[in-house]
């Protein structure tokens, strides 16, 4: 599963793969129940994953520079009902967070969206090709 096809929903739980759009919402698939549903965007707003960012003391950074750190942090999640293990495990995890802009219901949501996605997604962002176009070469007469 690629990261970027990766999406929260306004209204609902957990994370959701982007199957297909169309102009009246997106058919998604849930990555916690393998729900597979329409969801209309008339009542829901989508949020691709790649395009969160985190405040930070300097400039904000990416979700995913977040999520690989708590990927490569070998300390145990907290528990999400202990806002004080939450703070704490992100001072370690993650010290140039602003913790006075990120609330602890957004480190909570952090802690439970990398538990739905650490074993189901590769944290990277697709690379943008490094082929050039192919330029056609026009006969001379």
């Amino acid at each position: 599963m690629e990261y970027n096809k990766i999406v929260a929903v306004t209204g609902l739980a957990g994370l959701f793969e982007l199957v297909s759009s169309k102009t009246d919402g997106a058919i998604v698939h849930s990555l916690e129940d393998n729900t597979t549903k329409f969801v209309s965007s008339r009542v829901h707003n989508f949020s691709h994953l790649e395009s969160i960012e985190v405040y930070t003391l300097n400039e904000n950074v990416n979700l995913l520079d977040v999520f690989k750190a708590m990927r490569d942090n070998k300390a145990t999640l907290p528990d999400t009902k202990n806002n004080n293990s939450i703070k704490k495990y992100f001072q370690t995890v993650f010290p140039n967070m602003d913790f006075e802009r990120v609330y602890a219901s957004d480190m909570k949501k952090m802690v439970k969206w990398f538990e739905i996605l650490k074993d189901k997604v590769e944290f990277k962002l697709p690379q943008a090709s490094d082929e050039e176009p192919v330029k056609e070469e026009t006969a001379e007469k």
